[in-house]
């Protein structure tokens, strides 16, 4: 009777397993949040996104989210608020890092528990575009000093990003060698290994520093007087991405710069596009179980970028182009932090499925129904991890120039819409921010406006 009835049991099983968070497809609920997005439907894009988070213990990826789309929506007190929160819990990490990190580093790096069950704590260059997006929207509202303690909290976060990460290094080569994985990306047949050794990802330094944050804090401070700090932030910038010649011509000019009483220093920054998605591939790998070789399907995460939003290169400045240098992709930061976690990603995978492979092998023997039961939670549980933060810009270009005080005018490419934004220049130095996606414009603060498309159509007739 008992025998018969373990069918039912592994069907419960299943069935329980169904209702868990970890079957959460958070990659299908953004796609409906940034459908909304790229329609300039920000409000529902909110009510989505509240929708598919009703319990009271909101996770990372939610503050994430909700601080960039009440940023777009130009709520820039709602959007820090909720980056704030974001914040806090990566401030628990820090700390929990600092205090202990080989205990964090014991817990993280669990064979036991699948990657997708796990608390999600964010990428290293989620971490650190977070205080960057929260230095955009101070700057949106001209609050420099604001601004100047985000980016050094930027800074201390990449310190200890980096100290982590040096003994994460370390602490893998150990389990690997003491658990006998040999397994190396490169062995995954049918994974696009191409992708992650492209020379944009490859060229990155690391997975979370960004030549955008350190040249905005290259501004910041030499906006407030303080070029003593003003040139290590453009230096890194320079060494972060190379031959760059916005990044050098701002070391060279910073010492001989000089702001006449009647304009203002500029930078435009422009984000376009969404972070990549991440999927769950499902690949054959040889596992020894109880000395034989079983093929073994197993699954591995891949990076899909985004194409929501045609690239550009240029934008209009009072009639005139102006060329924008590209420096930051978060896609290719995305891919490096795939390509840097891969090797621990292997690890944790194959020591879980050879472990599954005993326990099930053994108990095949005495009790098959109950293997049976095992091999069903196996295969319904297994998965990649798919989260990550989706209303991240992708691409961040910039480009920086005097104007005089007064109103302006910034025209987006015709693939976009052709949208004009007005601009007014009215401080010493200014940080403009503008946000693309598809074909919809964003702007925030002070003094950043975008015009209606009815009124475009107007200047645009008024315009020889």
């Amino acid at each position: 009777m008992a025998f018969r009835a373990l069918p039912s049991l592994a069907l419960a099983a299943v069935t329980l397993l169904s209702g868990c968070s970890m079957f959460r497809s958070y990659d299908t609920e953004l796609q409906a949040t940034n459908q909304q997005l790229a329609t300039g439907n920000v409000d529902a894009a909110l009510t989505l996104l509240e929708k598919n988070n009703t319990g009271d213990d909101k996770d990372l990826l939610y503050f994430f989210e909700k601080g960039e789309l009440l940023r777009a929506k130009g709520d820039l007190t709602g959007s820090q608020t909720a980056w704030r929160s974001a914040d806090l819990q990566v401030y628990k990490w820090e700390e929990s890092v600092k205090f202990d990190s080989a205990k964090y580093l014991a817990q993280f790096g669990s064979f036991l528990a699948n990657d997708k069950v796990r608390r999600y704590e964010g990428y290293d260059y989620e971490k650190v575009m977070l205080t960057t997006q929260m230095a955009l929207n101070l700057l949106a509202l001209n609050d420099f000093d604001g601004a100047r303690t985000e980016i050094k909290k930027t800074h201390e976060r990449e310190a200890v990003i980096a100290d982590l990460r040096d003994k994460e290094y370390l602490k893998r080569e150990d389990e690997a060698q003491r658990e006998g994985v040999t397994t190396q990306m490169k062995d995954l047949r049918g994974y696009p290994v191409e992708a992650l050794d492209a020379p944009e990802v490859v060229g990155l330094k690391n997975s979370y520093q960004s030549a955008f944050s350190h040249y905005l804090a290259g501004f910041v401070y030499e906006a407030l007087g303080e070029k003593d700090l003003a040139a290590p932030g453009y230096r890194k910038a320079a060494e972060l991405r190379p031959n760059t010649p916005l990044l050098e011509k701002a070391l060279l000019d910073l010492d001989k710069s000089k702001v006449g009483a009647d304009e203002t220093d500029v930078l435009i920054v422009v984000q376009s596009g969404l972070a990549p998605a991440r999927d769950s591939i499902r690949l054959p790998l040889p596992i020894p179980i109880n000395g034989n070789l079983v093929i073994t399907p197993l699954s591995f995460p891949v990076i899909k970028a985004d194409t929501s939003t045609a690239p550009f290169t240029q934008i209009g400045v009072d009639g005139q182009q102006q060329n924008l240098t590209a420096l930051n992709s978060t896609t290719a930061m995305s891919r490096r932090a795939l390509r840097d976690d891969m090797p621990g990603i292997i690890l944790r995978t194959t020591v879980r499925a050879v472990t599954r492979g005993v326990a099930q092998n053994n108990l095949n023997k005495t009790n098959p129904m109950a293997g049976l039961v095992l091999g069903i939670a196996s295969a319904v549980t297994e998965g990649a991890d798919t989260r990550t933060w989706r209303t991240l810009p992708d691409m961040t270009q910039v480009t920086r120039l005097r104007l005089k005080h007064g109103e302006h005018q910034v025209s987006l490419p015709n693939a976009l819409g052709g949208t004009l934004v007005t601009v007014k220049a009215d401080q010493r130095y200014q940080v403009i921010t503008l946000r693309v996606v598809g074909n919809q414009v964003f702007a925030g603060g002070l003094a950043a406006h975008v015009v209606p498309s009815t009124a475009n159509q107007a200047i645009a007739l008024k315009q020889p």
